[in-house]
């Protein structure tokens, strides 16, 4: 079995190491994968192939920018891609974040259509069903049922479309690309995001949950010096982790946490930018973002409690890191943020609720959860079943084909 997957990046994020992670499935299995992308480097070993260049990201950047036209540009280097496709010749095509400035998304689908070759689709996000946006909870819009227009946030989110709305026109595009093929399997890693999906116009094609996985093998209690190096022996400490932390994130609410909580409690935040950290809270200890797993395991094992305020969120890993170096997790009652928590683990408190946010702190501190429980939840998200889960549809979409 050959299976190509495409997606921004190799590698690194979340999604880049799934990509990868599933390639390193195949092999085991005797099988064969190949990682497609569009920006950045791919891993030492790992069979991939970049067709996208610095240049065309900064042509397909500038197009969002002034036209709203995001997904929309980068023609050249998608016919690339397709050029691939037909020289790896695989049984699957896997996509998974197809917008990130690399992707014409029309000249894709239709060769896809054309191909008729099986195709999952692993949507990390909703933009493949609105005419802009990656999430829409925030500003709690429901426009993408029926057809986006007037957006309000084209200014303010990814993709940026800062001189033009023409989130009307996306929509149908889009609508137009992605409906209509046959060969089609969708998977979303919470039932949250099913859920929508089947709201959406993809509701015609079949939906798959199958959450992401774990490296139990790199996240783990870890033990380390760290609290006595960061003088922090005898505080209560509450972690927060974001790859970038928009306002979407809950930045406020651990600024209004610093505020209430007294001289006992730390507030430790990684993945803060140089501009986050000259204005930071002085009851908050920041970090730079690190790629690192070791330190930020080290981090999660040495927090009393991950607190995870997300506003907008479809299945966040960081609450799983947490759970697997013996950590419970407070987060907000969001997206699928909450699938990963029980009342075993930690706490779920109602979206924005400062108050509740606050309660559930004090509460973990009085009565902490046991560590092994959060463990115990950890293992159900192991990367290896999960990934197996995959190749188990992989090889279901073959069957079927032949049939």
């Amino acid at each position: 079995m050959r299976v190509m997957q495409i997606n921004t990046v190799c590698g690194s994020g979340s999604v880049g190491r799934i990509m990868v992670d599933l390639i390193h499935a195949l092999e085991a299995e005797g099988d064969h994968g190949m990682a497609a992308f569009g920006r950045r480097e791919a891993p030492f070993g790992v069979n991939a192939y970049r067709f996208g260049t610095n240049k065309d990201m900064g042509i397909h950047v500038l197009h969002t920018f002034f036209r709203g036209e995001h997904g929309f540009a980068s023609k050249r280097q998608t016919e690339k891609l397709i050029k691939k496709i037909e020289e790896y010749n695989p049984d699957i095509i896997h996509l998974h974040n197809i917008h990130g400035f690399y992707l014409n998304v029309e000249r894709l689908f239709e060769y896809l259509k054309e191909a008729k070759r099986p195709v999952v689709w692993t949507l990390h996000d909703c933009w493949s069903f609105t005419g802009h946006c990656a999430y829409f909870d925030y500003v709690g819009c429901a426009k993408w049922r029926t057809g986006c227009e007037s957006c309000p946030q084209y200014r303010k989110t990814y993709p940026y479309a800062l001189f033009k709305d023409n989130s009307k026109r996306n929509y149908c595009r889009k609508k137009a690309a992605f409906t209509g093929g046959s060969n089609l399997t969708l998977v979303t890693p919470s039932y949250w995001l099913a859920n929508l999906v089947r709201e959406s116009y993809l509701k015609e094609y079949p939906v798959r949950v199958i959450p992401n996985g774990i490296d139990l093998d790199r996240f783990h209690p870890v033990e380390s010096r760290l609290r006595e190096q960061l003088g922090m022996e005898k505080k209560f400490v509450l972690l927060g982790v974001a790859s970038m932390w928009e306002e979407r994130k809950g930045y406020a609410y651990f600024e209004a946490l610093a505020d209430r909580l007294d001289s006992s409690f730390r507030i430790i935040l990684i993945g803060l930018s140089k501009q986050k950290l000259k204005r930071l809270h002085p009851k908050i200890h920041g970090v730079m973002r690190t790629e690192s797993v070791e330190e930020l395991a080290k981090y999660y094992s040495m927090a009393d409690v991950y607190v995870n305020p997300t506003l907008e969120d479809n299945f966040p890993t960081t609450n799983l890191e947490a759970l697997a170096c013996g950590t419970p997790v407070i987060t907000f009652a969001t997206g699928g943020s909450v699938e990963a928590v029980d009342e075993k683990t930690g706490r779920i408190v109602p979206k924005g609720d400062t108050e509740g946010l606050l309660r559930a702190v004090e509460e973990l501190r009085r009565e902490p959860p046991d560590g092994q429980a959060c463990l115990n939840r950890a293992k159900e998200y192991d990367k290896d079943h999960r990934f197996r889960e995959y190749l188990s549809l992989y090889r279901e979409l073959l069957e079927g084909a032949d049939a």
